[in-house]
């Protein structure tokens, strides 16, 4: 994803300029060491659920103050540096908009995306 070009295709949505005064962006990409014990990564094997990450997408792009949410998760094998998750969250408010990111990321990464890491 092109993050610039994502958040540009954002604010040419109709009532963007009348709904949105803040858009957070989370790129996850992949670490070189195991967060589970530091050892190190080489690759690892990304697996979305890209129906249920559709799902939480659309309910958390329900919460007050939220105007748009977008989500791309990476899949197959990626290495250290690579791209692994986009979320692009643009709402009203800094009080609205930042628990959102913090709660959809916890979740996609929790019941969506699984990870088997390699050395």
């Amino acid at each position: 994803m092109d993050i610039s070009k994502a958040i540009a295709e954002l604010k040419k949505e109709k009532g963007f300029t009348e709904n949105v005064g803040m858009v957070l962006v989370h790129n996850g990409v992949v670490r070189a060491w195991s967060r589970k014990d530091g050892s190190s990564v080489g690759r690892i094997e990304v697996v979305p659920d890209h129906d249920r990450i559709e799902s939480i997408r659309r309910r958390y792009e329900k919460s007050q103050g939220v105007f748009k949410i977008v989500v791309q998760a990476n899949s197959g094998m990626l290495k250290p540096g690579d791209d692994l998750l986009f979320i692009i969250v643009a709402g009203d408010i800094r009080e609205n908009v930042k628990p959102v990111l913090s709660d959809i990321l916890d979740e996609l990464k929790k019941e969506a995306i699984t990870k088997k890491e390699m050395p």
